[in-house]
């Protein structure tokens, strides 16, 4: 085997990390020293010029980002792998933004340390680092509303950190519910137009004749209505951030339009000949596939390279199985506080129950199930049954008898919802899916007094979407 001359440090307080990962590292050819605290690998860095350091986060006497921010004063190039059990968003964030090479939560892969080790080590070698600007220091805005540890979302925050201090164009790619608009916040709350406004469009919420006027604005009398001089979104995000939602639901012409105010600034109000500018940074999203769009002409394909310089694709609930119950928990609290209700607990099986369904409304939907239990629930514990009234038949247990093929797939109001079964007695997804959203819908259309925007609101989705449905599932003509 080929000896290495590099040196690592290895900086944990728990001993046998450290003699796992010296003697991982050793066994690869590295030269390896360790260090017990922050405060002694600034000192060991000082002393001895490391090629790299594996660090632990939280240790006594110096923590290690404050160990980090030392130790990029004295070398700003230095690879810094962060190794923690606290994999919280924040941090990840914050560690990613100040100029970490890279974070690892623990229990860690060894496989994967020794890789993380090798490309960071690759990087300084082929990278001529000396004349690049360091991150700026810029303080972490709360981002609690951002929750999971699953890997799929410690590589997300990572992402956000990276991106947060330029001011490049960033699309969110991911299906409904999956939390996109939290990110575009991080983003923004990271990064150094955080004092400034965050402007949020639903594309999708606002019909097409109305949608040129709330983002470019309009000149009194323009058209019909137009009683007073109207100052777009792109006027009120002025330095700040826009976050286009729904992007892949804009029509032609004003993808046109958008793509104006991408490459110069520059964009007029309608029915107006001043040529006005806006330095807002854009953050799109959508749930559609775009190079399908662009394919078909629904999609200007200059537009999508224009908002495609950096993309963060958001994970579905059901590929992140850990973080069902950190979810739920994180829910729990919101909505216990907001309802003044004493729910302190989220029973075992309930998590079990939750953790096992695969969540088509991602975190979207977990969330408002977690929000109508904690309203109804009559016990200190969130108990499978309550979640059971809040939700829809999939979440039942298996051992409940499905209902007959030939019973009808649409239940009356205010009655359980029957599930549809195939040849074998098994549950069909889809048509299981199709019944939870006529019985959601019907209940929110109930809840609302058949205001129908209230009813969106109350589902999480918009007043189009809600009217496809309906219109899809035929509930005028069925209720009638």
């Amino acid at each position: 085997m080929k000896i290495q001359t590099k040196l690592i440090l290895v900086v944990d307080d728990e001993e046998n990390i450290r003699e796992l990962l010296r003697e991982s590292l050793e066994d690869e050819g590295y030269r390896v020293n360790v260090a017990k605290n922050g405060q002694e690998a600034v000192e060991k860095v000082r002393a001895m010029s490391p090629d790299t350091v594996l660090m632990d986060v939280k240790m006594p006497v110096m923590s290690g980002m404050d160990a980090f921010l030392k130790i990029k004063e004295s070398q700003p190039d230095l690879p810094v792998i962060f190794l923690t059990a606290f994999g919280s968003s924040d941090l990840a964030i914050s560690a990613m933004k100040s100029g970490a090479y890279d974070y690892l939560t623990k229990p860690f892969d060894i496989d994967e340390v020794r890789i993380k080790v090798k490309r960071a080590l690759e990087l300084r070698e082929l990278s001529s680092l000396s004349g690049r600007t360091r991150p700026e220091d810029l303080p972490i805005i709360n981002s609690d509303e951002l929750v999971g540890q699953s890997p799929l979302m410690q590589e997300v925050y990572k992402q956000i950190g990276k991106v947060a201090s330029s001011d490049a164009t960033v699309l969110v790619l991911g299906e409904s519910g999956t939390g996109k608009e939290l990110v575009a916040k991080a983003v923004h709350n990271n990064s150094h137009r955080k004092d400034r406004a965050f402007v949020v469009v639903n594309c999708a919420a606002i019909p097409e004749n109305l949608l040129e006027s709330e983002l470019f604005g309009h000149e009194k009398g323009a058209f019909t209505d137009a009683f007073e001089t109207h100052i777009g979104k792109f006027e009120q995000a002025s330095s700040g951030t826009i976050f286009l939602d729904e992007i892949g639901d804009m029509s032609l012409p004003l993808q046109a339009k958008l793509l104006r105010i991408l490459q110069d600034g520059g964009f007029e109000r309608v029915g107006g000949r001043e040529h006005l500018t806006s330095s807002a940074r854009v953050i799109a999203a959508t749930n559609q596939d775009l190079t399908r769009l662009v394919s078909e002409r629904k999609f200007r394909e200059d537009l999508f390279y224009r908002l495609n310089v950096i993309t963060l694709r958001l994970p579905p609930l059901r590929d992140r199985r850990g973080d069902t119950a950190l979810l739920a928990r994180h829910f729990l609290r919101k909505y216990t506080a907001k309802y003044g209700r004493d729910v302190t607990e989220i029973a075992d099986q309930t998590l079990e129950r939750l953790d096992a369904y695969d969540w088509p409304g991602n975190v979207r939907e977990l969330e408002n199930v977690i929000a109508r239990a904690v309203i109804i629930s009559q016990a200190h514990v969130l108990l499978p049954e309550t979640v059971d009234l809040c939700s829809q038949p999939i979440l039942r247990r298996r051992e409940e008898s499905p209902a007959p093929q030939d019973q009808p797939l649409v239940a009356q109001p205010g009655q359980p919802q029957p599930v549809a079964a195939d040849g074998n007695g098994g549950l069909r997804l889809s048509d299981a899916i199709q019944q939870m959203e006529i019985n959601m819908i019907r209940k929110a259309l109930h809840e609302s007094g058949g205001n129908k925007t209230k009813a969106a609101q109350i589902l999480g989705i918009s007043r189009k979407s809600l009217f496809n449905k309906i219109r899809d599932y035929k509930l005028q003509e069925r209720d009638q």
